[in-house]
């Protein structure tokens, strides 16, 4: 059974960092196109990142430059690095899964599995 479970969330001044972290279980993740999603209040889900099964990421431009995606296959483990944070980053963070779709940032149906979310909180 896929299950993905985040953590890592909190508060956190502008200008400072955070690191997120999905352990997946019941699947290799690196055989899988892992996401990460956001969700601000009365705002639709929002593409972060993806890492492909080859360890390539691609970002919303949002975030390029402030936020890295990185896995450990070890720990079954993947990250967001969040730096430079600013208030516009506050919301609920998703990690997602999808096998053989591929990195749909625009498009949160193409990943069917999901977890429960952490939140992040950037205060100015």
């Amino acid at each position: 059974q896929v299950r993905l479970v985040e953590s890592g969330g909190g508060s956190v001044q502008a200008g400072g960092s955070l690191r997120l972290s999905c352990a997946a279980s019941g699947f290799p993740a690196n055989t899988a196109y892992m996401a990460w999603f956001r969700q601000a209040p009365g705002k639709e889900r929002e593409g972060v990142g993806c890492m492909y099964f080859d360890d390539d990421v691609t970002y919303a431009d949002s975030v390029k430059e402030r936020f890295a995606i990185s896995r450990d296959n070890a720990r079954n483990t993947l990250y967001l690095q969040m730096n430079s944070l600013i208030p516009e980053d506050t919301a609920m963070y998703y990690c997602a899964a999808n096998f053989g779709l591929g990195c749909w940032l625009n498009d949160a149906s193409v990943f069917p599995h999901w977890g429960q979310g952490t939140q992040v909180t950037v205060s100015s």
